[in-house]
């Protein structure tokens, strides 16, 4: 690679827009090699990421956080992960390993001239600013509706012929809630990450998208893409491996195992190392990753995964995945947002309980421990359903896991 293509860079023909206002290029030049980059509002932010592109100075869009002690070399760039079980972490990356990905996702899903990107998220979150990255990078119109209210997101959508989406499984779910009954019909590529799509936002947002090809993956902060599905990808899995990245699941002694084991890779898309913060789980060995996933792949290829390690309950001495249980009943009745939590139990260690996202509903409630029954067994299924009016959410879209379990406990 030249120095030039080591770096991100804003294209001569892409347009950048915060929701319906353009950005323009102002030529102002950073007075540092890095910037730190509030990323709270949302056209203040992405003027300030411009001037970072055009000098090539390195730079972080955070938010809450300090980001004093942040730093980077030109040629790197800091973004923060989820944060969906505590505070959020810097992640120190080469410019190079999203570089590449944008390439592959242009031959893949054969990006061209007159494809515009948008993204629903914070630009704190790496989804959403990798869809802009990308989109400036490879000379596509870029629109981040981060500071829209959903239920005017679809309009932007429709007026700029919108053709391709990032977003979460969160956001999805909201944009065909907020939706009226005309359609989305330019788009033709959603990209789906940073959780599991449920059916029923999934037919939600197909019948708002009819030609939209949805593409659900998998990856981290830490990783980027891992796995991609496709139309052939099994129920329940998130695909196989994206070019160029090789999975291994490993044992506790860190053997090669064809049950379920932890998830490492391979890539050339990995980050270099954080620069906030620390995870336990995420170790680097002979090449290979692993940022703590558990998981399984199937004789074709394809990769199951069943939660973090540091989200294990132990059971009446069986580990629960309690990202499973929440899949399942997704999957299984009309809800589209749930989180399973522990809670303390003086016989069993630790019982589970569930909290759905919307009014109370005694027959729901009843029916969501009757397929968790079902499933996973008495001792294994939510002992209290509990409903809550709107899930508190992470600027990346995810449930905030802490502030929900402080809520929990004011139940009981």
């Amino acid at each position: 690679m030249t120095d030039n293509q080591q770096r991100f860079r804003w294209h001569p023909d892409a347009q950048l827009f915060a929701g319906a206002l353009p950005v323009p290029r102002t030529g102002v030049r950073p007075a540092s090699r890095f910037c730190a980059i509030d990323a709270i509002t949302t056209v203040d932010a992405l003027t300030a990421l411009g001037a970072a592109l055009q000098s090539g100075s390195g730079f972080c869009l955070y938010e809450g956080i300090d980001p004093s002690g942040l730093s980077s070399e030109p040629d790197q760039f800091i973004t923060l992960s989820g944060g969906s079980s505590g505070q959020p972490k810097g992640i120190l990356r080469r410019q190079s390993s999203w570089i590449d990905s944008f390439d592959t996702n242009a031959r893949l899903f054969g990006y061209t001239a007159q494809d515009r990107i948008a993204v629903l998220g914070r630009l704190s979150h790496s989804l959403a600013l990798y869809g802009v990255l990308e989109s400036l990078h490879l000379g596509l119109d870029a629109f981040a509706l981060d500071a829209v209210p959903y239920r005017k997101q679809a309009a932007i959508l429709a007026a700029r012929d919108i053709s391709i989406l990032y977003a979460t499984p969160t956001q999805l779910r909201l944009l065909a809630l907020g939706t009226a009954t005309e359609g989305l019909p330019h788009l033709r590529l959603i990209l789906c990450g940073g959780g599991a799509l449920d059916d029923s936002t999934a037919q939600s947002i197909q019948s708002l998208c009819p030609n939209a090809e949805i593409r659900v993956f998998y990856g981290a902060a830490e990783t980027s893409f891992i796995t991609l599905s496709g139309p052939d990808t099994p129920h329940g899995s998130v695909g196989q491996a994206y070019p160029e990245v090789t999975i291994q699941i490993r044992d506790p002694d860190g053997q090669k195992t064809t049950q379920i084991g932890e998830v490492w890779v391979r890539s050339p898309y990995l980050f270099d190392r954080y620069a906030l913060g620390h995870a336990n789980d995420t170790r680097l060995h002979s090449g290979f990753l692993s940022v703590g996933e558990m998981g399984r792949i199937d004789d074709d290829g394809n990769l199951f995964l069943l939660g973090r390690k540091t989200r294990m309950v132990q059971i009446a001495d069986q580990t629960v995945f309690p990202e499973e249980i929440e899949a399942h009943v997704c999957a299984s009745t009309a809800v589209a947002a749930c989180a399973i939590l522990p809670r303390p139990d003086p016989v069993r260690g630790q019982r589970l309980s569930a909290v759905i996202e919307g009014p109370a509903d005694p027959d729901l409630a009843a029916q969501v421990q009757q397929i968790c029954r079902d499933r996973f067994g008495p001792l294994i299924a939510p002992k209290q359903i509990l409903f809550h009016p709107a899930l508190p959410l992470l600027a990346s879209g995810k449930i905030d896991l802490p502030q929900l379990a402080k809520w929990v406990e004011g139940q009981t």
